[in-house]
């Protein structure tokens, strides 16, 4: 199918050919008909990703602090990598489209192949030939509304919700400043409420647009407004204002301020900086309100992607009631769109409209891409420009041939540059659930093709090797899947949500004797296996020390929910359990946790403290609100007289003063995690046809003993971890 990107690094756009996705759970998959480009937003998006590296950092100051803060934790090289990795990948533009169900995924029931339905989100409703939409992100589109009217949705839901936060009443009288898409579709809904309107934009031809649209009046920002005040409200002013401008300035929000009775509210739709003097809002007691976008559900992913609706005796008015509401106001004739200054084209000029947009040759309210009837659907792409080395070697000519499922930011920020590294591999596929992604990711690191199929992958003679780096909750089945496909796995971690799924996946390695390696690549850092050295003769127990300053949980992410990321515990807390089973050279027996959050949504912070058969112990303090100048992790590690000290596996020291000898530093320029030897590890085992580096029951341990952490936490007690 066919979809257009922008590079984020330069801004340049593409209508670039990638796989089409499939519908998941939860989804519908969408045949676009109609999408309609925003000239606002989309002019905005456009412009920060043409600026310079100077001049994106001076526009968002919090993300040079993540990057200077990244630099000093991991090291130069590292860092260089995540930005780049970010830079690269492809940006999907658009967010409001319409178009006709093409199938459902498990667990629809409210829709069906070949319902018309209004498709709303950045991300899902792209200016793509077919879309995968959430459910609470679709509304069917009732009989006698046209498609290319629909497309409109997702905007005149925004304009909507800045209604219900402005709280407009009958005969009021209302004044939009900012008379854009948005703008004038404000000005018909609050003629659809029962306002009498006020438009107000630096654009004359816009103003005469919103009288067109039921506006009863229009003004310039200069013009006479006590004149309008004096005549349309009796020197009152305006009762309500929707600021729906985009401006680098704070004139839109005085001007609103300035237009308002007293007690008067302002709902703030647009991009504008909040920055008013005090004496315009307290003189008139007035109200500032700010609109989320399409209303309740917005930015909340477990009603946007999972699907969790909101009681509607609690939450009337949610994004998808929203756009449904506006589509009934079509259907009723209380919203014209064809008042507005529109026009349709075909998707395949949608470059050409970008390219005038930026240049300011575009002066039309909004355009209206009108898609093909019968697209491809091909979910697999073959590359013929993609770079793939075949060097020879023992496994013939072709190389150990990988496919990689998966492309989120550490598995192009890490795995994949190691896996980049690696001779005698031929990269066969890259899978990921977005086409677009997978498209510039297998370009980028020089996969023959991309897919979002993996079926493909598990049938294919030339895969001897595949990463998993999904999600959490799809970890174990496509692990077992691949396993008894009789392919060599490499599994990100951890291995699975439950003990369960972790069985699952040791049984299918254990039956099938297909290699299994865990991304636990901690242990193959030159840090911890100097370690690992250094008590290699030890005659008493080990006692390790692991601090990790973990930061807060990351909002709004999945890698928080219980049932698709599992937690931090059991997502990376699994790496530190390794890592200290693998210096003590044996599993840990027992596990006592207490949990120091009272929420683990906001604060996972956890002691524990493992029990080894040989009498060491390990204590791991997992912290979320210890200082950001802390290294991230930092472990130390006793016995017999010694101790080493490993600071964010950049330094390490080693003392053993009992044995006279002089103490030992080892220092690397960037952090050594041991990723890179972990992947050279994986494939030199499958291209030499040697066990796996990890033991499956080191692997069933680890996991284990997460679990019982978990376990420990809610009860109190010690946990036994089952051998």
């Amino acid at each position: 199918m066919k979809q257009i990107l922008q590079n984020a690094r330069n801004g340049a756009l593409e209508l670039a050919e990638v796989p089409a996705p499939a519908a998941g759970r939860g989804q519908l998959l969408v045949r676009t008909s109609f999408s309609v480009m925003s000239p606002g937003t989309d002019k905005l998006v456009m412009e920060f990703a043409r600026k310079s590296l100077l001049g994106k950092a001076r526009s968002r100051p919090d993300l040079v602090r993540q990057v200077a803060h990244k630099l000093r934790q991991d090291g130069p090289l590292p860092t260089v990598r995540a930005v780049r990795g970010r830079l690269e990948m492809p940006q999907p533009l658009g967010y409001s489209s319409a178009g006709i169900v093409e199938s459902v995924g498990e667990g629809v029931d409210a829709f069906a192949p070949g319902d018309r339905v209004a498709c709303a989100g950045a991300g899902y409703a792209n200016h793509a030939e077919y879309a995968a939409i959430p459910e609470n992100l679709a509304a069917r589109v009732p009989e006698g509304v046209p498609l290319e009217d629909a497309a409109f949705a997702t905007l005149g839901a925004i304009a909507i919700q800045g209604l219900r936060v402005a709280a407009p009443t009958l005969g009021e009288i209302a004044a939009v400043i900012g008379l854009g898409l948005i703008g004038q579709l404000g000005v018909q809904c609050l003629r659809a409420n029962g306002c009498r309107v006020l438009g107000v934009d630096l654009d004359g031809t816009r103003v005469k647009q919103a009288l067109d649209q039921g506006a009863e009046w229009g003004l310039r920002p200069g013009e006479d407004l006590e004149a309008w005040r004096s005549g349309a409200t009796g020197g009152h002013g305006a009762d309500l204002t929707l600021v729906t401008a985009s401006s680098h300035t704070p004139e839109p929000l005085r001007l609103a301020a300035e237009l308002l009775r007293h007690k008067g509210r302002i709902a703030v739709i647009g991009s504008v900086p909040i920055d008013l003097d005090r004496r315009l809002l307290y003189e008139k007691e007035l109200e500032l309100r700010m609109s989320t976008s399409y209303g309740p559900g917005r930015y909340d992913r477990r009603y946007e992607e999972e699907g969790l609706d909101y009681p509607r005796a609690y939450v009337r008015w949610t994004e998808n009631r929203n756009i449904q509401a506006f589509l009934e106001l079509i259907a009723a004739g209380s919203v014209r769109l064809d008042r507005l200054d529109r026009e349709i084209v075909p998707f395949e000029n949608a470059v050409e409209i970008y390219q005038g947009l930026a240049q300011g040759e575009r002066q039309s309210l909004a355009c209206v891409f009108r898609y093909a009837e019968a697209p491809s659907r091909a979910r697999t792409i073959q590359l013929t420009s993609a770079k793939r080395p075949v060097d020879p070697g023992t496994r013939g000519k072709r190389g150990v041939g990988v496919a990689f499922l998966g492309a989120g930011n550490y598995a192009r920020g890490v795995l994949l540059p190691a896996l980049a590294r690696g001779v005698d591999v031929n990269r066969v596929a890259l899978v990921t659930t977005t086409g677009a992604s997978a498209r510039r990711a297998a370009e980028r690191f020089g996969f023959a093709r991309c897919a979002t199929d993996v079926e493909s992958v598990f049938s294919d003679p030339a895969v001897d090797l595949i990463f998993v780096a999904t999600r959490h909750d799809s970890h174990a089945e496509l692990a077992a899947r691949a396993l008894r496909a009789g392919k060599a796995v490499w599994l990100e971690k951890p291995v699975g949500l439950t003990p369960g799924e972790v069985d699952k996946v040791v049984d299918a390695a254990r039956e099938t004797g297909s290699l299994l390696m865990v991304g636990y690549n901690r242990r193959f850092s030159c840090h911890a296996r100097a370690v690992r050295d250094a008590f290699q003769d030890r005659r008493g127990p080990l006692s390790i020390h692991y601090r990790v300053a973990a930061g807060p949980p990351p909002e709004g992410t999945w890698i928080t929910d219980p049932r698709v990321g599992g937690g931090r515990i059991l997502g990376e807390v699994c790496h530190f359990v390794d890592l200290c089973a693998y210096l003590v050279g044996a599993p840990a027996t027992t596990v006592r946790a207490r949990a120091l959050g009272v929420d683990p949504a906001l604060d996972d912070s956890l002691v524990a403290v493992l029990g080894f058969a040989d009498r060491s112990t390990a204590v791991i303090e997992y912290l979320a609100h210890a200082s950001p100048q802390l290294p991230k992790e930092r472990f130390e590690a006793s016995a017999d007289g010694a101790t080493a000290i490993c600071d964010n596996f950049r330094v390490t020291r080693i003392l053993n003063a009992a044995k006279g000898k002089r103490a030992r530093t080892r220092r690397t320029l960037n952090q050594d995690k041991g990723q890179a030897a972990a992947v050279a590890a994986a494939l030199d085992a499958v291209r030499s046809a040697r066990p796996s580096p990890f033991a499956l029951g080191e692997i069933a341990a680890v996991s284990r003993a997460t679990f019982a952490m978990l376990d420990s936490a809610r009860s109190g007690g010690i946990e036994e971890i089952e051998g």
